[in-house]
């Protein structure tokens, strides 16, 4: 079973996530901003981690560097989920270390195939 760390300020975004991927047959762990989503890394291991760009505390690139800097599991699949759209902060992210970028609102098929495709590269 893969399992998916999901961080997103907004609770409706979280939901959402969770019931796309939880019924695609995936574990779940919800953060509600960057901060505590880095604590909840550092506490288990995930398959794949999903995070938001715009959260307070610490933003999305904070949760790329955080875990990219970290001790445990630095090659994760780290999806960025987010409205932002500008191709300098992709670039922005895909130097900090995420593995791809989606766009706010988001597709449950393509996103639960996204997660499977990267996740399925880190679990080989």
């Amino acid at each position: 079973m893969i399992s998916v760390l999901a961080i997103d300020d907004s609770r409706t975004i979280r939901e959402l996530l969770r019931r796309a991927l939880e019924g695609a047959g995936m574990e779940v762990t919800t953060a509600d901003d960057g901060a505590l989503g880095v604590r909840a890394f550092q506490e288990a291991r995930f398959d794949a981690v999903i995070t938001d760009i715009n959260m307070p505390n610490l933003d999305g690139f904070g949760v790329i560097e955080a875990i990219r800097g970290g001790d445990g599991n630095r090659r994760v699949p780290i999806l960025v989920l987010t409205t932002e759209t500008g191709p300098e902060l992709r670039a922005r992210a895909r130097d900090a270390g995420a593995t791809g970028w989606l766009t706010k609102p988001f597709e449950e098929a393509a996103l639960v195939q996204t997660l499977r495709r990267v996740a399925g590269a880190a679990l080989r």
